[in-house]
């Protein structure tokens, strides 16, 4: 069998898939701890209760606005809250999966839809970079623009 670096490649993200995998814990307070990563995110998006399958209806809003609610948020008795960066949304993402792309069971009743970080696109500082939770893609788009947030804290 040849061996070429192609197989070599593949040889090795498969080996170390396992590796990157994240490893959640569902707090039971509306909270998901990352062991991956040592962050804590959001259990449910913006608008909806922090319950076990995140009733009510997500709510969007415009880059600032979802900055200061990250800013203002107050749960699982944490205030340390903030609108995550673009590699720290990523982190949640399951390319595996679609529509929405995200574990479901962990994150419930997420939209499949953009989601804002916190990182401002450096050739148009007026956008900013948003992950579409549909395809598992990341966009820039206008700051004044409306879309979905999940907020993050670094674990204790």
């Amino acid at each position: 069998m040849k061996i070429t670096r192609r197989k070599i490649l593949a040889g090795f993200f498969l080996l170390t898939l396992p590796l990157l995998a994240a490893s959640y814990t569902d707090n039971g307070d509306g909270t998901v701890t990352d062991s991956t990563t040592n962050l804590v995110w959001q259990q449910c998006s913006m608008g909806q209760n922090a319950d076990a399958t995140c009733t009510g209806t997500a709510t969007t809003a415009n880059w600032q606005a979802v900055l200061e609610y990250c800013e203002n948020l107050t749960l699982d008795g944490r205030t340390d809250w903030r609108l995550p960066s673009l590699l720290e949304l990523e982190s949640i993402m399951d390319k595996d999966k679609s529509n929405p792309a995200i574990d479901i069971t962990v994150f419930p009743a997420t939209v499949a839809g953009y989601y804002w970080s916190s990182s401002t696109y450096v050739g148009y500082p007026a956008s900013a970079w948003s992950v579409y939770f549909d395809s598992g893609y990341s966009y820039t788009y206008d700051k004044a623009d409306n879309y979905y947030v999940r907020c993050v804290s670094s674990a204790p």
